[in-house]
């Protein structure tokens, strides 16, 4: 076994701020990098020592496994969490850490390797006897044979990138007619973004729900779930709001879905936190998405309800320990939810609305846990992802956390940048969210710009009448006229947001 003593953190953020956390509750010194526009970054200034890696472009700094290499060897760091995004899903990295005696805080090259590329996970998977949607068991070689499989499956399909990730390299095809321009289309675009074209297709679901299992493994062959979690509020096929647990899931259908995700982990001898992806139909059927190995963003919804620290699981098995627990002694408390808080702007189909925070004020109180990685003062900007924050509550029913983070985004303030809050209000209030009858084509089915401030419309029209009424009393006093166009009830409605 190896006793970690200095743990450099290969990420930016608040997942750098998070790792660096645990770290600090270990007695593990931490290790931040950072980019030039990320220098006075909290995780820099919280970290116990930090080094300059580049530029602010990510293929300057935080994709440069040279740099993070010899920022750990400089600094003495035995070891190197990944977090998530950047380098923590690229096998190379893993084994070039292993090379370099670095401990990897994640799975080893193979199970990166194969659960990384989608054709390679499905077989994988399918082997292991975990259902997967009906289509092409591999890559995409022959489009006539395609063809011919999509007419037997039916329309509509999903052709995908074999290394893809994050709605790249992805499309809907809704008739044959489309096919094969739609083949076309998504192998350039994942070549773009991938430098792989490779794509394959399958069966399109009904009412899909995105159902994730957390996993955790150890070096002595113990693989356990941590429960699950609902990520099906999504724009672009990324994920908006999550809930800890799927308030869908029955005992038996639990119990089913973590014995897969369990059966998934053990076909790639993994070993670390990951997360495995299914989709829910209609039916109540379940099918094998894919597997992320590493720490999900979402993971705090599931430490709230497990009481688990996953950070420290991660980095006690990576010390070559044991987990400190069993199966059954792992239980679900209460209810959690998580909103991602962006710097976008929801009523401009959620573009990037960077600029620097003037105000970031969190809400605070009982069950209320915010994870951010730039304070007021700040800029959020093009560089990196526009997360501001996450803001997870934690009750003991589901009915109760949904009025906690309603409670939580309204004291929640930011000034600088619209952000995705109005959205995130909106949702938990939609009866399709309340009622949990909803699926990944939440935004595309009920969410309008005019619906998220239909609140607001009605205060408005409230407030015009009562600004009106002050105005022609006003002006029947002093015999003038009064530009109601200059009102300060136009100038409020014209900055209500």
């Amino acid at each position: 076994m190896n006793s970690i003593k200095k743990i450099l953190v290969a990420n930016r953020g608040e997942i750098a701020l998070r790792v660096i956390h645990t770290c600090k509750e270990l007695g593990i010194k931490s290790v931040a990098v950072y980019s030039r526009p990320d220098a006075h970054s909290p995780h820099v200034i919280h970290a116990d020592e930090s080094v300059f890696i580049g530029e602010a472009a990510s293929s300057e700094s935080y994709l440069v496994m040279d740099k993070i290499i010899n920022a750990a060897k400089k600094t003495g760091a035995d070891a190197i969490h990944p977090g998530y995004g950047f380098l923590s899903e690229n096998a190379a990295f893993s084994a070039r850490c292993e090379e370099e005696g670095i401990i990897f805080i994640g799975p080893k090259p193979h199970a990166i390797e194969v659960m990384g590329d989608k054709t390679a996970a499905r077989e994988a998977v399918t082997k292991a006897g975990i259902p997967t949607p009906p289509g092409l068991k591999s890559e995409l070689n022959d489009l006539e044979e395609a063809s011919q499989i999509a007419d037997e499956i039916g329309y509509p399909i999903l052709v995908k990138a074999a290394a893809g990730g994050g709605g790249k390299g992805m499309r809907i095809v809704h008739k044959k007619d489309e096919f094969e321009s739609s083949i076309k289309a998504a192998k350039s675009e994942a070549r773009n973004a991938f430098g792989d074209d490779r794509v394959y297709i399958e069966k399109y679901l009904e009412e899909p729900r995105h159902v994730e299992f957390q996993i955790i493994a150890d070096m002595h062959g113990n693989v356990f779930h941590v429960y699950d979690r609902e990520c099906s509020v999504q724009r672009r096929h990324q994920k908006v709001i999550e809930e800890a647990p799927c308030p869908i899931l029955t005992d038996e259908l639990r119990t089913e879905m973590s014995e897969a995700a369990i059966k998934a982990a053990k076909a790639v001898d993994y070993i670390g936190a990951g997360t495995i992806e299914f989709l829910v139909d209609k039916h109540m059927n379940f099918y094998f998405l894919e597997m992320n190995t590493r720490l999900q963003v979402e993971h705090p919804v599931t430490e709230m309800i497990t009481n688990t620290d996953l950070v420290a699981l991660q980095i006690h098995v990576a010390e070559g320990k044991e987990l400190p627990f069993k199966q059954e002694d792992l239980k679900i408390n209460g209810h959690a939810i998580e909103c991602r808080i962006y710097a976008e702007d929801p009523a401009d189909n959620f573009l990037p609305s960077t600029g620097k925070l003037i105000k970031h004020r969190v809400p605070t109180g009982s069950g209320i846990r915010v994870d951010s990685g730039v304070e007021e003062g700040q800029s959020v900007t093009i560089n990196y992802d526009p997360m501001i924050s996450k803001l997870t509550v934690h009750a003991p029913s589901r009915e109760e956390a949904i009025g906690r983070m309603l409670r939580a985004l309204d004291e929640y303030e930011i000034a600088g940048c619209k952000t995705t809050i109005p959205f995130c209000e909106f949702t938990l209030r939609h009866p399709a969210f309340v009622e949990a009858k909803y699926d990944t084509h939440f935004v595309q089915d009920h969410f309008t710009p005019d619906n998220m401030y239909e609140e607001d419309n009605e205060l408005a029209v409230i407030l015009a009448g009562a600004l009106l009424k002050t105005a022609e009393q006003h002006e029947n006093a002093s015999g003038k006229s009064i530009d109601k166009n200059s009102s300060a009830y136009t100038q409020w409605w014209k900055n209500r947001r």
